[in-house]
């Protein structure tokens, strides 16, 4: 779960690492994510985790589409306003979701029982081990494209500059819409390996994003390699903390933990690492 919790905040970290803007459709587009396996599974008979390109493919679609209806007139204005027009957007999108389906509970029958590990008092499920391993291949994809090809590094230098990736020809008004792409590819296919793994109502999503939220603070703005150990180590905590407390106060744990973070790490654990390191 801690895999699939980075995955999801790599998506919230990538756009505010580029265009510096929280994106707050992020819990829509991974109960759309959910939405998609469902009807791929149910309408079309697609295998569960052969929808993944399918899902992955549609989210970039509907990312870029995105910023350039809600948040490419947003990118240099303050930062509220951003937040107003992804909000108004993902307003919209649960309604038409609630209208379309209500808040009746989902479910995508998966299991992979070979898979299934069991050590001590902890059991860990086939189809869980499937999403950690999954989160961790397009973890490691998003590693490789950012810094080992040429649109990868037109990014990372949007992100570190867009005035000077502007004078050397980079074109940042695509690379804008790219990321957001990305990054709402990314929120999608978490909401994909999370449907393989829970139950889900079209409400669902407002929790995975305020849990991506905890681990992007974490892991440090603009640093998806920190969120998705971040994300590791939340998911580590719940695991952990289940067996010894009701589950209803991990929930407030982790908020206690989010606050915490705030005030003493403000910057994530990878920049208080870069500092110790510097001193």
């Amino acid at each position: 779960m801690g895999a699939v919790y980075g995955l999801a905040a790599m998506g919230i970290t990538l756009i505010w690492g580029v265009m510096n803007v929280i994106n707050l459709t992020h819990g829509a587009m991974i109960v759309c994510g959910m939405f998609g396996l469902y009807l791929l599974v149910n309408a079309l008979g697609v295998p569960a985790y052969a929808t993944l390109p399918l899902v992955l493919v549609a989210g970039f679609l509907i990312g870029v589409a995105l910023y350039w209806i809600a948040v490419h007139r947003m990118v240099d204005r303050p930062p509220l306003m951003s937040l107003l027009s992804t909000f108004a957007v993902n307003l919209m999108l649960v309604g038409a979701g609630t209208a379309t389906w209500g808040t009746m509970l989902f479910n995508v029958p998966v299991s992979l029982p070979r898979l299934s590990l069991s050590l001590g008092r902890y059991t860990f499920p086939g189809t869980h081990i499937m999403a950690a391993l999954l989160a961790a291949v397009i973890a490691g994809g998003l590693f490789f494209f950012l810094h080992r090809t040429r649109i990868g590094k037109s990014v990372r230098a949007v992100a570190a500059n867009r005035e000077a990736a502007e004078l050397v020809g980079i074109p940042t008004t695509r690379v804008l819409a790219l990321s957001f792409g990305l990054g709402v590819a990314l929120a999608g296919v978490s909401g994909m390996l999370i449907g393989t793994m829970f139950p889900f109502t079209v409400l669902a999503g407002d929790a995975y994003q305020l849990k991506s939220f905890v681990v992007t603070v974490l892991g440090g703005f603009g640093n998806p390699m920190g969120a998705l150990i971040a994300g590791v180590g939340l998911g580590l905590v719940e695991g952990l903390a289940t067996p010894f407390m009701p589950v209803s106060w991990t929930l407030v744990f982790e908020f206690v933990l989010f606050v915490v973070a705030l005030l003493v790490l403000p910057g994530g654990f990878a920049k208080f690492r870069r500092v110790r390191t510097a001193a």
